[in-house]
């Protein structure tokens, strides 16, 4: 009886994860790196410079952070991998999501520095620096908001931005009253988006089965690739060769 039960158990997990792959689902991965020898992250002001706010904003060395390269593996982080549109499948345990998202600014910098929304989804705007910030969003699509957020706000205190509709391609956020204040938002109607982590890397899961073609932009070039073609299969994780970009100053 027990060898009964036991042969049944193995039987119902061989057909489940079966039937899971035959679902049609998969996912990719890949890595995005510097062509060539990795350049030096760029300063952006001092400790101790004469700007505004100075004893927030100046109070350690700030790095511009709309290029970032790992000196070590030469992945370049905040690089947006995406399908610009809906597929005709979107994978059912990823139709739900968070009703609302945090983004931050410490030391008059945004964080993160690079966000994936959903349509729909809201976002909770903080202000951990003990000084106010103003979080200005220039969509295409969606209601621009342009409001001043209070120094040493926490989660749940915060201000709301909502994000309705999908947009073409990342919006900018600014800081209007600290210039140097950047950052991009990008809001989609499905889940298959992600951001290169620090090292370059990305993984977008669940994808239905089948060919993709995915956009790669950076905000100092805009679109490294519009039409990236990737083949899907099911049950499996596409892992792609790494692709090498040299991205220019604006």
């Amino acid at each position: 009886m027990i060898r009964t039960i036991f042969s049944i158990t193995i039987i119902a997990f061989v057909f489940g994860a079966s039937a899971s792959a035959a679902d049609g689902w998969g996912s990719v991965s890949g890595k995005i790196i510097w062509k060539g020898d990795a350049p030096e992250r760029q300063i952006l002001h001092k400790k101790g410079a004469s700007i505004k706010d100075s004893e927030v904003c100046a109070a350690d060395d700030v790095y511009r952070d709309d290029l970032i390269v790992d000196k070590d593996t030469g992945g370049i982080a905040n690089i947006f991998v995406y399908l610009p549109k809906a597929p005709k499948k979107i994978n059912p345990e990823l139709k739900d999501f968070d009703a609302q998202i945090i983004f931050d600014q410490k030391n008059c910098i945004f964080k993160p520095h690079s966000l994936v929304l959903r349509a729909g989804q809201s976002v909770e705007v903080l202000n951990s620096d003990p000084i106010s910030h103003n979080t200005h969003t220039y969509p295409i699509r969606n209601k621009g908001e342009n409001l001043v957020i209070s120094g040493n706000t926490v989660a749940g205190k915060g201000t709301l931005y909502s994000m309705k509709s999908r947009e073409s391609l990342p919006i900018q956020v600014k800081c209007d009253f600290h210039g140097w204040m950047s950052a991009n938002w990008l809001i989609l109607d499905h889940p298959y988006a992600t951001v290169t982590q620090p090292d370059g890397s990305f993984e977008i899961k669940d994808l239905p089965a089948g060919t993709h073609k995915f956009r790669i932009w950076h905000e100092r070039v805009g679109y490294l690739e519009r039409k990236l073609t990737v083949k899907v299969k099911a049950g499996e994780t596409t892992e792609l060769k790494p692709l090498a970009y040299e991205i220019k100053e604006k």
